[in-house]
């Protein structure tokens, strides 16, 4: 660990013409690593969050809803890659709807809005270079998407990932590009301001920024929020969704004991061994959904007095440097999370909203879900659910892990789920059309599920047999 380390990862990210306050938000983090810096959050430290404003007990009426969406963006996270799916390109370019994909819906989403509330409503993409050209090209279909004097997207910024030994920045010549990483989605505030977005939007007249990842169906920008932050002039605020068995993986806030923050807490931060502390339902009740409302003003003010280094806790990333290749050097990401703005920003709020909120695709088993018949889309392209049942747990084996295997298995579609409390495939399946699941159903395979059987936990079973 050197100066030297630090140097040559400044030289390259200049190199690549990188924005200097992005260069000293990086070196900022290093020195924090060289100091030992886990970036991570003891559970001892922190107490859980209680007696949360809820959004079903917001109200507004329709001219507070028009005015308030006048002066929000949307902002979308747009970086992230469909591999683990299977997909080679934009996850948001994925076909997950009756035939739309996530950028369609999203678009669709936003006209509608505009159309009701004669609001002005910019979307803005954050994209990585791998998404940017494709995102532009479904985007492309929306004519009427732009807002004057606004682009469509704009890309987030690079860093160099460090080798683990000695912290310097690795090489790795059979793929160069494999050399640098994002700085994780926390980027995204000064990203706004070095692309001169920011001052852009805020002489436009807009207030707010709505940000959520485009994986997450469900996170529309919602008038009635928008309304309560302009009339309770909220700075800074974060949606959390009660917190269930499934969604122990995911982020919470909490309350920090020695100044009564708020904080969030990703898994990444958990200190080792604290694990059940952190997946406990029962104490952390409440998930990070990732939908936040940012006043830009604020956001504005803060970059200004700090030199663009807004000190979001640092996440210390353990990877290989091709992911691909778990015997390639071991180097550490250097990243921060929008989310953790939360502490840095007085006066930050957050609310409770209902999981419809909360609609993420990462897996082929929620793309079974969205899929199904337990969802349709409304007039205005909110994804809602067709019955108030729990969603059930789909559980599809490893053969089913990528997106085209999810076409194989159901080449007719998905099948009804709206009475179905689990669904678990196993082996070489492939269903029929018009099937029905009822209760705990278990598929083994091989088996060719007729069209139009019932599957239930007696005839479905362990053979896979339907009738």
């Amino acid at each position: 660990m050197s100066a030297a380390g630090l140097a040559e990862a400044a030289r390259r990210m200049h190199e690549r013409g990188l924005d200097e306050r992005a260069i000293a938000v990086f070196s900022d983090y290093y020195h924090q690593l060289e100091l030992g810096a886990q970036g991570t959050i003891p559970e001892d430290s922190i107490e859980p969050l209680v007696d949360l404003t809820r959004l079903d007990g917001v109200g507004a009426t329709e001219a507070e809803r028009a005015q308030a969406l006048g002066q929000v963006v949307v902002i979308k996270l747009n970086g992230g890659l469909g591999t683990s799916m299977g997909l080679a390109g934009a996850k948001s370019a994925l076909s997950v709807r009756d035939g739309l994909t996530f950028l369609d819906v999203i678009a669709r989403q936003v006209l509608a809005l505009r159309a009701q509330y004669a609001a002005p409503l910019p979307v803005i993409f954050m994209n990585s270079f791998r998404t940017h050209e494709e995102t532009e090209a479904i985007l492309a279909a929306y004519p009427d998407l732009p807002v004057r004097g606004l682009p469509l997207g704009f890309l987030q910024s690079a860093e160099p990932k460090l080798r683990v030994d000695d912290l310097s920045p690795v090489d790795w010549p059979a793929n160069p590009e494999l050399e640098w990483c994002p700085p994780g989605h926390g980027d995204v505030y000064l990203s706004l301001a070095r692309t001169g977005l920011l001052d852009a939007l805020r002489g436009m007249g807009i207030r707010y920024a709505f940000l959520s990842n485009a994986d997450n169906l469900g996170a529309t920008c919602d008038p009635d929020i928008a309304a309560w932050l302009l009339r309770e002039q909220v700075p800074y605020l974060a949606e959390v969704c009660t917190r269930t068995v499934n969604d122990r993986k995911g982020g919470h806030l909490a309350r920090r004991r020695s100044d009564g923050r708020i904080v969030l807490r990703d898994n990444a931060m958990v200190v080792p061994g604290e694990e059940p502390f952190f997946a406990d339902e029962t104490r952390h009740s409440t998930f990070h959904a990732n939908n936040l409302w940012v006043d830009l003003d604020v956001v504005a003010r803060m970059l200004d007095e700090r030199a663009g280094v807004l000190g979001l806790p640092i996440i210390v990333n353990r990877k290989t440097v091709d992911p691909t290749d778990k015997s390639s050097t071991k180097v550490i990401q250097i990243e921060c999370a929008m989310g953790t703005a939360i502490e840095a920003i007085d006066g930050s709020r957050a609310m409770h909203v209902p999981r419809s909120r909360f609609r993420p695709v990462k897996t082929t088993n929620e793309l079974t879900l969205v899929r199904s018949d337990l969802f349709r889309f409304e007039p205005d392209w909110r994804v809602a659910a067709t019955t108030e049942r729990p969603d059930p747990l789909i559980d599809l084996s490893s053969e089913f892990a990528f997106v085209d295997d999810l076409e194989r298995l159901f080449p007719a579609g998905v099948p009804s789920l709206r009475e179905c409390d689990s669904l678990r495939v196993r082996g070489d399946v492939t269903f029929g059309a018009g099937v029905v699941c009822r209760g705990d159903v278990l598929v083994q395979g091989p088996v060719a599920v007729p069209d139009a059987a019932v599957l239930t936990a007696e005839s479905a079973g362990a053979s896979g047999s339907g009738g």
